[in-house]
């Protein structure tokens, strides 16, 4: 080693290494993921957790970090919008002129000071330390100075200060306060039809933590089996539904890891379901899942499909998706079949089938609770990309159903563009076909509307906000 001596820093203070804290650590390098490469935090996370459990140590890296890592990740993604308005307002220059990594961590401190019991000053000095990690030393006192403008007000006081007043300007008022983009807010309140009242309850929702869902796939597990588990209870509405309380853990669910039960939203379940009741005339012995990937809905339309004697084709257009489907298919009790293929060009002859689902791609604005950064990712103009496909999509759907077989169109999105829209002008195109009433299909579920589509909410049913119609060929 050298002997000269050390030289001094100019400042002539010790210097300090920054304390790496694995948690806000993980909870930024998401964000990163979520900002720079379009990942969704969902899937980002979990593989996250496992290499700081594998790195830090059970002892190190334990339940309670895992479970805060996850809520400053996805409470920061949910209330970018109103952390966005209160950072505008201590910030010197627009936010757009911030680099993105020191957005994210001021963005982390904001939801600390504002959106958790976490104290003040413990998220101040958290958020600054890793800033010193990961921004060093100058760009950590920016974050500093920035955070104690934040702090000087709660929540509820910084709202005060910018959301415009609601009588000046409803929708805006509500995109500041509720963190969701204007033209969401508007397009949510047209499909509701109601007042404030309704709105706010849905904008909400949006936010709060939904619940782990689990289906039990008939022929293969029952629900009984899973209220077995440990914070374990019935589902809502679907037969086959268990919501696992906070802390329950899928993969620990032995019936999950063996693929006989899976993770699945209550409101798709009750699409499928409501598919397979629908009545029809003559045979029930061949139905299709159209737009099949990842999976979920076709496995359970497989088995309840072997429970009638009939088989599942289940296509899907991406091969890499469609290996998903095999996967959750397998093991299914009854025949089926798996294929990649185009829903818009079938692969099979017209009238083919008994029942048809298409769960066309949309924005997704129907599940905003699980997959938050969707939000601000989508913009008006995406309507226009996803609206050939779903009518096409449909129009094959109908085309593909025999004479007396049934059409189910569904969609993960409220929006009337994709929802009410789309079924009404294939409809123009199919005179020999009619809307059946979908609503006593879903029995004991509240407040389905007039029908005879059926838009389910998650203020209302506690689920996705999923769209279904069903569509009889008649001639």
């Amino acid at each position: 080693m050298s002997d000269q001596p050390r030289r001094p820093r100019p400042s002539g203070k010790t210097y300090r290494r920054p304390k790496k804290d694995p948690v806000r650590i993980l909870a930024f390098e998401a964000l990163r993921a979520v900002d720079e490469r379009d990942a969704y935090a969902n899937l980002v996370l979990p593989p996250l957790l496992r290499k700081a459990r594998e790195k830090e140590g059970p002892e190190t890296f334990d339940a309670r970090d895992a479970a805060l890592a996850t809520e400053l990740v996805y409470g920061t993604l949910r209330r970018q919008g109103t952390y966005d308005a209160v950072l505008s307002s201590c910030v010197d220059r627009p936010l757009g002129e911030v680099d993105p990594p020191v957005l994210d961590v001021l963005s982390l401190g904001a939801h600390q000071l504002l959106g958790t019991r976490i104290p003040t000053h413990a998220a101040v000095s958290a958020t600054v330390e890793l800033a010193r990690v990961v921004l060093g030393d100058g760009r950590a006192k920016f974050v500093n100075a920035v955070l104690r403008k934040v702090a000087q007000h709660d929540l509820d006081g910084w709202l005060e200060r910018v959301a415009p007043p609601y009588d000046d300007d409803p929708e805006d008022h509500l995109a500041v306060v509720h963190s969701h983009p204007r033209w969401v807010v508007s397009a949510l309140w047209d499909s509701l039809g109601g007042g404030r009242t309704g709105i706010e309850e849905l904008l909400r929702a949006d936010n709060e933590r939904p619940e782990v869902t689990l289906v039990a796939r008939p022929g293969r597990a029952t629900s009984e089996e899973l209220l077995e588990e440990d914070a374990a209870v019935p589902g809502h509405w679907s037969p086959y539904a268990v919501r696992l309380s906070e802390g329950g853990e899928p993969g620990a669910v032995p019936a999950v890891r063996d693929g006989r039960a899976g993770v699945q939203d209550e409101g798709s379940q009750l699409v499928a379901i409501a598919l397979a009741n629908a009545p029809l005339d003559g045979p029930d012995r061949r139905w299709l899942d159209g737009c099949a990937g990842p999976g979920g809905k076709a496995a359970l339309l497989a088995a309840l499909a072997a429970q009638r004697g009939a088989a599942l084709v289940a296509s899907e257009k991406q091969t890499h998706r469609a290996g998903l489907v095999a996967r959750a298919l397998e093991g299914n009790p009854g025949p089926y079949q798996v294929i990649a293929a185009d829903g818009t060009r079938p692969a099979w002859r017209p009238g083919s089938f008994d029942r048809v689902l298409v769960d066309v791609p949309c924005t997704g604005l129907g599940a905003l609770r699980r997959r938050p950064e969707a939000r601000w990712r989508r913009r008006p103009e995406d309507l226009e990309g996803f609206a050939p496909l779903q009518r096409g999509l449909l129009r094959t759907a109908l085309e593909s159903v025999r004479v007396g077989g049934v059409v189910g169109y569904a969609t993960c999105s409220p929006h009337l563009a994709e929802t009410r829209a789309v079924v009404a002008d294939v409809l123009k195109q199919f005179p020999d076909a009619d809307l059946l009433d979908a609503r006593p299909l879903l029995p004991g579920v509240p407040e389905l509307g007039e029908g005879p589509d059926v838009q389910l909410w998650p203020h209302l049913h506690g689920t996705d906000a999923m769209y279904l119609a069903l569509i009889r060929r008649t001639g």
